[in-house]
């Protein structure tokens, strides 16, 4: 069977994230969400989302497919539901398509015509970018039992200070000495080739995924996910980094998420609490004001490649976009243009030749090659986004 992941109706609410990948490729858990599928499912997957993307994100289809709702992540129940489908069946939670039958010869899908199976149990779904950190516990959880299974944990150093052993798993060629990990409050699930430095203190739940790093003495707690090739050092709570991105220095970074590409200079702090202990107001693509999330605690929204200078001082509820460059004293305003660069003072647009030159030599870093590809993408990005920066 064919199984194609779609973006499905949370695409701009999940900005700026998926303004350079589709939903399935947000990390939440330890894994993307296309990694859960496939792991779950014996397949590899393709997808279907934005033009502009399909490019470097391209959609294989069959004479027969399974369409797949990729906000929502696979559990034994739904995964054998949907093995089961047959011709014009979908599966459905409440008003939203969880999964349906295609065949190559549909012109279009008219679910009228579909035989609807419910879908009644509970399943972890995302819908708003703060749901990235918000429920990183569960989905932390859930990959943990997923990737460990029936399998045996490389042994713990006999230097690392340890609470719960029994729900720490490390994989092959991770380094850790002299560290304290508490796994009673949540599973630690260290990668392959991860590296935790000494003196560094870790609660669970927590992800250190391969090849990233946890500088000396850092303090992290659950649940946190570091994704790979990424590094983190001074105090973290709460946070999602999807991949080979940094914030290796002293200051604080909690109930936030970090994209791929971005850097976060040293003694950055990220304010997670308003002083009046209100509800926390995020920038929305989807209504182009600031929504309502429901949180008392809610930091920073990083897209992929901005970065931050030193010192630089964020306010609770802040969207930062892609490719932002900012810096210098003061708060910056709590919604940061795509290829904006400036601070507090003001914003200048960040013009696509500067900022491609600087993404090359920060992907040739971690031999990562800047392609045709990702410079289409963000050539898109600068010019949807431009409604947003004062030009």
């Amino acid at each position: 069977m064919n199984y194609i992941l779609f973006d499905g109706t949370v695409r701009n609410a999940l900005l700026p994230f998926t303004f350079t990948r589709p939903v399935a490729d947000i990390r939440i858990g330890i894994l993307t969400i296309r990694e859960k599928w496939e792991k779950y499912l014996g397949y590899t997957t393709t997808t279907l989302t934005e033009e502009y993307l399909m490019e470097k994100f391209p959609m294989v289809e069959m004479e027969a497919n399974i369409m797949i709702n990729a906000s929502f992540f696979p559990n034994e129940i739904v995964v054998e539901m949907i093995r089961n489908l047959e011709p014009k069946q979908a599966i459905i939670a409440g008003e939203e398509i969880i999964a349906f039958y295609s065949n190559e010869t549909q012109e279009e899908v008219d679910f009228d015509d579909y035989e609807l199976i419910d879908y009644e149990e509970e399943i972890l779904r995302i819908e708003n970018t703060w749901d990235i950190f918000s429920k990183n516990d569960e989905a932390i959880r859930e990959d943990f039992q997923l990737l460990t299974e029936d399998r045996h944990s490389q042994p713990i150093p006999k230097s690392v200070n340890v609470i719960a052993p029994e729900n720490i798993f490390i994989e092959e060629g991770a380094k850790l000495e002299f560290v304290t990990l508490n796994a009673s409050t949540g599973p630690i699930y260290i990668g392959k080739n991860a590296e935790i430095m000494e003196g560094s203190v870790i609660r669970g739940p927590f992800a250190l995924c391969e090849y990233a790093q946890v500088k000396m003495c850092a303090k992290i707690y659950g649940a946190t996910t570091v994704g790979p090739h990424s590094k983190v050092g001074g105090e973290v709570n709460n946070s999602v980094l999807f991949g080979y991105s940094n914030k290796g220095h002293d200051g604080f970074l909690g109930n936030s998420v970090l994209g791929e590409w971005c850097n976060i200079g040293a003694d950055t702090n990220t304010s997670n609490l308003k002083n009046n202990y209100e509800e926390v107001r995020l920038w929305s693509y989807e209504t182009e004001s600031f929504a309502r999330t429901g949180l008392q605690f809610c930091g920073l929204m990083m897209g992929d490649h901005s970065k931050c200078g030193i010192d630089t001082m964020f306010n609770t509820g802040t969207v930062v976009g892609v490719s932002a460059n900012i810096f210098g004293s003061g708060f910056p305003r709590n919604f940061v243009p795509s290829f904006s660069w400036g601070g507090a003072s003001g914003f200048t647009t960040y013009l696509t030749k500067k900022a491609f030159e600087v993404a090359k030599v920060v992907m040739q870093r971690r031999q990562v090659a800047f392609s045709e590809q990702d410079a289409k993408i963000l050539e898109h990005v600068f010019e949807e986004t431009k409604k947003y920066r004062k030009e």
